[in-house]
């Protein structure tokens, strides 16, 4: 089946992350259409196996392209950085995940090459950002000093809807309140719902860097490169249509996704991926 330019973006995570994907995607393309999968019976992902990681990812891959879908957002560290080359390998529609874009970024604000990075602990395991930031300084003389730290609580505390609040707060300075760098990489697409916790326990001389903006630029220049932004500005009253699917929890994922947003989530079924 031939990709057209009319059909929507398909992203997905293991719960109400990625959110933080698409609502960056909405502003900066708001003639998409798009559809969320938000895998929220089996997260966190970040304390599986890879092999397992990859599995579920396929599982959603496969759930997403049966939509007829143009472009692939993988809006999960975890995913994107085990699973984007099996992805590759088993689907035609393009891909696009979260680690480069944050990486690339990380290296374009870093004042002296110390950059630290939180992500789930499978997304620290894999070394993922480390890897491509070093990709990105390939043409400086200089050597980036990486400090990862995997911070697995903030996922469950975030899902709870615990965005400012003390117990939030104890448990990131237990993990990042001794970091010393000067830029710090939210290598999980939750963390920008606590980013203000973050900054207070870092150091507002810190600089943050979230991949959403960055992931929806990259979607903006592929759609772009593959001439395939759509052009149906007048459909729907100007607006476009998002469409969301959970596997678990639909009540709770549209009141906490509410906050991601700003806005109601009322287009939304819950499915099994049993079959996917």
């Amino acid at each position: 089946m031939k990709i057209t330019a009319n059909y929507p973006i398909g992203i997905f995570d293991s719960g109400l992350g990625g959110l933080t994907v698409l609502k960056e995607i909405q502003e900066m393309l708001p003639n998409e259409n798009i559809i969320y999968l938000g895998d929220t019976a089996r997260l966190p992902y970040g304390i599986r196996t890879p092999e397992t990681i990859i599995k579920y990812s396929l599982n959603n891959t496969n759930f997403l392209v049966k939509q007829g879908i143009k472009l692939l957002v993988v809006a999960c560290n975890t995913s994107s950085a085990t699973s984007l080359k099996s992805i590759r390998e088993r689907f035609d529609v393009p891909v696009i995940g979260v680690i480069e874009p944050g990486a690339k970024m990380a290296v374009s604000v870093t004042t002296n090459g110390n950059i630290g990075v939180i992500g789930t602990e499978a997304t620290i395991k894999s070394s993922a950002y480390s890897k491509a930031i070093h990709s990105f300084y390939s043409s400086i003389k200089s050597t980036p000093v990486i400090i990862e730290q995997s911070c697995p609580l903030f996922v469950p505390l975030i899902e709870e809807g615990w965005f400012d609040d003390p117990v939030t707060e104890a448990v990131a300075r237990r993990y990042i309140g001794n970091m010393k760098v000067d830029t710090l990489v939210l290598g999980c697409t939750h963390y920008p719902l606590i980013k203000e916790i973050i900054g207070r326990v870092i150091g507002e001389d810190v600089k943050l860097v979230d991949s959403a903006l960055s992931t929806a630029h990259e979607v903006k220049i592929m759609l772009e490169r593959l001439n395939l932004l759509s052009s149906n500005n007048n459909a729907n009253g100007g607006r476009a249509l998002t469409k969301f699917y959970v596997t678990d929890g639909m009540k709770r994922f549209k009141d906490i996704g509410r906050r991601f947003l700003s806005s109601e989530i009322d287009d939304i079924e819950e499915i099994d991926l049993v079959d996917y």
